[in-house]
């Protein structure tokens, strides 16, 4: 029985993010090796930035902001 208390929380299989089962969900549609690999692939991608205290979305904002760089210009290029 689920509580209020838990409707926050992210939905887990077992220890795995719902996330990270997505890309095995394509395996047993597709049964294939490679298939396969993508999805155990993916899978430990999930579960290590999971590790880190990542979700996805924090993920890509994170590496958005790192390869932009410390340096935030003002202006736009154009209007220099």
């Amino acid at each position: 029985m689920a509580h209020w208390r838990d409707s926050a929380r992210n939905v887990t299989l077992w220890m795995i993010d719902c996330k990270a089962c997505f890309p095995l969900l394509i395996f047993f549609c597709h049964i294939s090796m490679l298939t396969f690999l993508l999805a155990t692939v993916f899978t430990i991608f999930f579960v290590i930035i999971q590790h880190y205290g990542f979700t996805l979305n924090v993920f890509l904002r994170w590496l958005r902001a790192f390869l932009a760089g410390p340096r935030k210009i003002a202006q736009p290029w154009w209007r220099r």
